[in-house]
């Protein structure tokens, strides 16, 4: 029994976007992290993510007993009732609200909120069996670890969070793409709108080497704009060299399901390597040029704007409200 509940919150997603959310957090952490305020903020985002988890098996129930990948996960077998799930779901939730908001950090918890009601709502509830743009409005979710991460350590949204929020999302579409083309049967024979299924596989190599352009050209911005080293530049042009150069090898391949596999493997690792370099890269908190822009900046109860950061100036707010949040 109990470990019907540990299966049907998806530990490998929770795992998969923990890493994710750290890689976010220590960017912007420039080596000085807040232990205290790392484990309360991961913490609660794994516990939002298991209730989504959660629900999204309660909704997909009736699907998963049609597809091979997903016919033995607990709620398609009737192994937990929809009732149980959902009250399980509603405690894993509440619980997971309550320590983001605990850090008194309010954007933090905004993210997740938003990224919650992106997975479990519009894409369960609806896209996913009604779109063929459903993995595009489901990548905003997936993308919310890594940001909530970043703006836990920082206490801000600025340029840096809007360059995750696009690599991030960018990164699940040939990562989805790729599970479509392996699982096509699958997907098939649960009537699923997929990319390949509806406009065909050719169609769907072509998006995903699109979508790939873009994340490798997402990537260095980090480097580019001051938020990351050398190094991290010289990791991701690699990485991204690799993943583009399997990828193109799709529109020769004799086996399509075998290339959307090693596909699949390399936008994993991709994500895992991308995810500790940001990690492991530590550049001293100074600004450039690029980071003179106003950013929302939330603290304790508070939420200002301060304008052109440089070097050795004061950060006078212009503008603050909310402080009674």
């Amino acid at each position: 029994m109990l470990r019907h509940y540990w299966q049907v919150i998806k530990p490998g997603i929770i795992g998969g976007n923990l890493l994710t959310f750290l890689g976010g957090f220590f960017l912007a952490s420039r080596g000085r992290p807040d232990l205290a305020l790392l484990l309360t903020t991961a913490s609660g985002l794994a516990l939002v993510i298991g209730a989504a988890c959660v629900l999204n098996n309660c909704v997909d129930r009736d699907i998963d007993r049609r597809m091979t990948r997903t016919r033995n996960r607990v709620l398609a077998r009737g192994l937990m009732s929809p009732r149980n799930a959902l009250v399980y779901a509603t405690v894993l939730g509440v619980t997971g609200a309550s320590l983001l908001l605990a850090t008194g950090k309010l954007l933090p918890f905004a993210i997740a909120l938003f990224g919650f009601t992106v997975y479990a709502g519009a894409y369960s509830l609806y896209l996913k069996r009604h779109s063929v743009h459903a993995t595009l409005v489901g990548s905003l979710a997936g993308a919310a670890p890594p940001l909530i991460g970043y703006c836990a350590a920082s206490g801000r949204f600025d340029l840096g969070a809007v360059i995750l929020l696009l690599i991030f999302a960018l990164w699940q579409m040939p990562h989805f793409y790729a599970i479509a083309i392996y699982r096509l049967d699958d997907y098939r024979a649960a009537a699923i709108p997929v990319l390949p299924a509806l406009r065909g596989i050719s169609t769907a190599k072509k998006y995903i080497v699109g979508y790939l352009l873009a994340f490798i050209v997402a990537m260095p911005m980090l480097g580019f704009c001051g938020y990351a080293s050398h190094a991290y530049l010289a990791v991701v042009v690699t990485l991204g060299s690799i993943w583009l150069f399997v990828a193109w090898s799709g529109h020769a391949t004799a086996d399509d399901r075998l290339w959307a596999r090693k596909m699949f493997i390399c936008s994993l690792l991709a994500i895992s390597v991308l995810s500790i370099t940001m990690s492991l890269d530590s550049v001293p908190a100074v600004a450039t040029q690029f980071q003179q822009y106003p950013a929302w900046r939330h603290n304790r109860g508070q939420i200002t704007v301060f304008p052109n950061i440089s070097n050795n100036c004061d950060l006078t707010p212009i503008i603050t409200k909310w402080s009674s949040c």
